[in-house]
C-alpha cells in the first residue's frame, strides 16, 4: 500500500497532488523552512512541478510507501509533509510551514504516520538531525526515538559541513540493533556524551576533590 489516507484529531494526511503545487511551492520555497533540508528553496512553480514530478509523483507509482501532505482539516490544503523511506534507513523526515511551528503539529502528525508504517511491518525507523535544529531532535525523542551517535558530513548540494545526530526506534524488540550506514561511512563519527551524564561526572569529580582536600587537610 503506497501513502494510505491517515486522520488525526486535527490533522489530515494524504497524497500530494498536482492540485497542491501553490501549496507544495509555498512549504518548499520558505528560505526558513528549508534552513536545514538537503535541497535549497524552490523559486517558482516551475521548479515546483518538476520537484513534485521526481519526488512524490514518481514514488506513488510503487507499490508500497510513505510520502505524506500533511493538512489541517478544516481546508486539506498541505501546510507540511511527513516522509518515511521504503529503503533500508528507513528515515524519517518532516517540515510545516513557519506559523504552524510550536503547535504540535509535526508530532502529531509523525506519530500517525510511524503508527502506519509499525502496523504495515517496518521493523524500525532512523531519523538525523542538524545539531543546531534542536527542535527537530525534540520531535525524534518525543515520538520515542532514542540517540545512537553522531557523525559530520560534506553535506550536499549546499556544501559545507554538518554535524547530525542520528536517532532510532525499533520496533521488533530487538533492542541491539543500531543502523551503521552513516557510522560506516562517514570517519569523523563519535558518540556524544549527555549533558546530565557531564553535569554528573563533573558534580563526582569536584565531590571526590573536596573529600580528599578534606583528607589532606
Amino acid at each position: 500500500m503506497n501513502t494510505p489516507r491517515l486522520e488525526t484529531d486535527r490533522l489530515i494526511l494524504r497524497k500530494f497532488t498536482e492540485n497542491d503545487l501553490n501549496a507544495l511551492f509555498k512549504i518548499f520555497s520558505d528560505i526558513e523552512v528549508n534552513t536545514f533540508l538537503p535541497w535549497f528553496p524552490l523559486k517558482s512553480i516551475e521548479e515546483t512541478k518538476d520537484f513534485y514530478d521526481e519526488r512524490y509523483a514518481k514514488a506513488y507509482l510503487q507499490p508500497c510507501g510513505y510520502r505524506y501532505a500533511v493538512c489541517l482539516k478544516e481546508d486539506n490544503i498541505p501546510v507540511g509533509y511527513v516522509n518515511i523511506s521504503t529503503e533500508v534507513g528507513h528515515d524519517l523526515g518532516y517540515g510545516l510551514l513557519k506559523n504552524l511551528w510550536h503547535k504540535g503539529i509535526v508530532r502529531e502528525a509523525c506519530s500517525a504516520v510511524v503508527e502506519q508504517v509499525k502496523k504495515d511491518g517496518m521493523s524500525y525507523i532512523t531519523a538525523t538531525h542538524d545539531i543546531d535544529n534542536i527542535r527537530s531532535g525534540n520531535v525524534m525523542k518525543a515520538l520515542g526515538m532514542n540517540y545512537m551517535y553522531s557523525y559530520v558530513e560534506l553535506w550536499q548540494p549546499k556544501n559545507f559541513l554538518v554535524t547530525f545526530r542520528m536517532y532510532q526506534l525499533n520496533f521488533d524488540n530487538n533492542y541491539e540493533f543500531v543502523y551503521k550506514e552513516y557510522w560506516n561511512k562517514y570517519k569523523n563519527h563519535f558518540i556524544a556524551k549527555s549533558k546530565c551524564t557531564t553535569q554528573i561526572l563533573f558534580y563526582t569529580y569536584f565531590n571526590l576533590l573536596f573529600f580528599f582536600i578534606r583528607w589532606l587537610s
